[in-house]
């Protein structure tokens, strides 16, 4: 066991081989000595603007080098870091500096957020700081990343994990010294931590201004990538390339393309398994709060087809009904969670509180069932579900039905209120040509979905649907439509 602070992380690797590429962006490549010299004399200047262990530092940057190096910036200083869009509008980065306190805000005009200290994208420290090691100092939380809040406003969900890794511990698929390709926004959890994960392994880790599904082949081939990141929005538009283009690439060097955040359709999934092999493909299911996950192998996957796996050791799952009874095997409720420690033992929330029955279990919100074997299978989240004419629909399956239909790029599928049958079936499709018609839709699904789920209406839209981390916002989009 080899635990180290991630105050000293980069100059561990970098004692091993200094110029072996630690970060690719946009072209350019860092060394792994060139990283430790630049987040170390960033790191005292984020000391000088008054940074302290155990504060938060708010990073409203792109993804980036810049990024990656606020973050080890801010834990050489034994401080936690705290990412956020580089998009918010002012008034909603108003109220995380609000509820997280930060003692820097990095990505924001100086004297634009208050006596809050902030510093523009390319900042550049003094030359005259040194670039020498600091003292090692550790935060007592690793991230604190930001979520919407029950009450409307936005709430940060601190890890108390502290800021250290083991080094022997070769978590994810990640392998010491391997090369990885993350494509997502770094503010959102999952790309954030599978970014530091591979880095903190001392991965060569390449990352992507924003998503586009040649150029990130391109780039896992450039990179000779062992693992890839992706969620089920960034699988389908790799899979509508040309089958040309998408088998041009050569990806013998992958071993392990992992996909969450969003529910994948089944048959997706199959043509990947199909194209890359069961072994490659996995799947994790969990919270950024950490109260426990599940996660499935391609090949267990088609023995359990549509699961997305066990409960991992380290926490305990449950199914529960509206009044909180315990559901058995094969009925659809509420999924709660307990982690080993109990509850509060894997993060605490600043500006929520958690939603949570007798006992302290603790729920995402998702829907789902439980097999005679332990495998967990998820329907929609709760506050997704369409009660229609007394029937539950969830919108996933609908969906994934629709994007299987050639020149659908996404789509999302939310209920609209009717006297009748208190909801109608309303989807959104964001379409990649104009082949793309309700009558060719309907006669589509019918082949796949029972009648009463096929949507009563279309609406066709050119703006994006999924943000940049594949997920979907039908409350937003259903409040949108029925002002």
């Amino acid at each position: 066991m080899t635990e180290i602070s991630l105050s000293r992380i980069i100059a561990y690797w970098a004692e091993q081989d200094p110029a072996r590429p630690f970060i690719t962006f946009e072209g350019e490549t860092v060394t792994r000595a060139e990283f430790d010299a630049l987040t170390n004399r960033l790191a005292r200047a984020y000391e000088g603007l008054g940074v302290k262990p155990d504060d938060f530092v708010t990073i409203a940057l792109p993804n980036g080098i810049e990024f990656l190096a606020a973050c080890f910036a801010t834990w050489k200083l034994g401080a936690t870091p705290q990412p956020v869009s580089a998009k918010l509008p002012g008034f909603e980065l108003d109220q995380i500096i609000e509820v997280g306190k930060p003692a820097l805000v990095v990505g924001a005009a100086p004297g634009t957020h208050g006596s809050v200290t902030c510093i523009a994208e390319g900042f550049k420290p003094d030359p005259s700081l040194g670039d020498d090691p600091l003292p090692e100092r550790t935060a007592r939380y690793f991230k604190a990343m930001t979520s919407g809040g029950s009450t409307g406003r936005p709430k940060l969900i601190v890890s108390k994990t502290p800021a250290v890794t083991d080094t022997d511990v070769a978590r994810l698929g990640f392998e010491q010294n391997a090369s990885s390709v993350i494509p997502g926004p770094l503010y959102h959890n999952g790309p954030f931590l599978w970014a530091m994960s591979g880095l903190f392994l001392g991965n060569h880790v390449t990352i992507m201004a924003r998503f586009d599904a040649e150029t990130m082949l391109r780039l896992m081939a450039e990179a000779k990538a062992n693992l890839v990141y992706m969620v089920p929005t960034m699988m389908l538009r790799v899979w509508r390339l040309p089958e040309e283009v998408r088998l041009k690439y050569n990806l013998s060097s992958l071993k392990v393309l992992w996909h969450l955040a969003a529910p994948c359709p089944q048959w997706l999934k199959e043509e990947y398994i199909a194209w890359l092999g069961p072994d490659v493909i996995y799947e994790l299911y969990g919270g950024t709060e950490g109260q426990g996950t599940t996660i499935i192998t391609g090949t267990e996957w088609l023995e359990h087809r549509g699961s997305v796996g066990k409960p991992q050791p380290g926490c305990k799952m449950k199914i529960v009904d509206e009044e909180g009874n315990t559901l058995p095997p094969g009925e659809i409720g509420e999924v709660f969670l307990m982690p080993e420690g109990g509850q509060g033992s894997t993060y605490h929330y600043i500006g929520d509180k958690a939603k949570e029955i007798e006992g302290g279990w603790e729920s995402l919100g998702d829907m789902g069932y439980m097999d005679d074997s332990g495998y967990l299978y998820l329907a929609d989240r709760q506050t997704d579900m369409i009660l229609s004419g007394a029937a539950n629909i969830y919108p996933a399956e609908i969906e994934g039905a629709i994007e299987a239909f050639p020149g659908v790029r996404t789509c999302a599928v939310i209920g609209l209120p009717d006297e009748d049958m208190g909801n109608l079936i309303h989807a959104i499709i964001e379409r990649a040509d104009d082949g793309v018609t309700e009558e060719a839709l309907v006669a589509h699904l019918a082949e796949r979905l029972v009648r009463y789920k096929i949507p009563r209406t279309f609406e066709f839209v050119s703006e994006p649907l999924r943000d940049e981390a594949g997920k979907v916002r039908r409350k937003a989009l259903r409040v949108e439509r029925v002002k």
